[in-house]
This record gives structure tokens, C-alpha cells and sequence, in this order.
């Protein structure tokens, strides 16, 4: 038997397998950090370059982003913080139950 959970997106709930949850969760954070880097890289070579422009800061995030390194840290920190999360709900949970016996 497969462990089931509802997913919601865009105001739509769907019956998703757990790990298939905690991916996309995983993804979505992974993908949320990569546009806040861009935003901090793009608006650094606004201010501090010698000819701003778009275009050469999306190279240096293009570049940035690509890295191995930078991937793996993002995933692993997005993974890292998922699991924490709901560890610390499950913990919350067994307290909770353990407090109303």
C-alpha cells in the first residue's frame, strides 16, 4: 500500500503518493531560491557594473546557477528543511497526543 497525501495547487487538492509531495516541495524551494539568487545577481550587476544590463547578469546567474556545487547545496538544504519541517510537525503531534492522554 502506497502512503497518500493531499497535494493543493492552484486551489485544486489531488491524492499524490508522499514521496512524490516532498519532491515537488523540494523542487519548488530549490526553484524559488534559483529566482532569488537571479534577482540578487541581475540587480547586483545593475548597481555595481560598469555597462548594466539584463543580459550580462542573466549570463553570470546562467553561469552561477549551472555550477554542480551551487545545484547540489540547494537541493540539499531544500531537502534538509522539507524533512526538518515535518519532522518537527510529527514531534508536535505525538506531544500533543501525549499531553490530552
Amino acid at each position: 500500500m502506497i502512503d497518500r497525501t493531499i497535494l493543493v495547487a492552484a486551489g485544486k487538492k489531488a491524492m499524490v503518493p508522499r514521496l512524490l509531495k516532498r519532491a515537488l516541495q523540494i523542487a519548488t524551494t530549490v526553484l524559488l531560491t534559483a529566482t532569488v539568487l537571479l534577482i540578487v545577481i541581475v540587480g547586483n550587476g545593475f548597481l555595481v557594473g560598469k555597462a548594466p544590463s539584463f543580459k550580462s547578469g542573466w549570463n553570470l546567474w546562467l553561469s552561477f546557477i549551472q555550477r554542480p556545487d551551487i545545484l547540489s547545496t540547494m537541493f540539499l538544504t531544500a531537502g534538509v528543511a522539507v524533512a526538518f519541517v515535518y519532522w518537527q510537525r510529527n514531534q508536535e503531534r505525538k506531544a500533543g497526543a501525549a499531553g490530552r492522554s
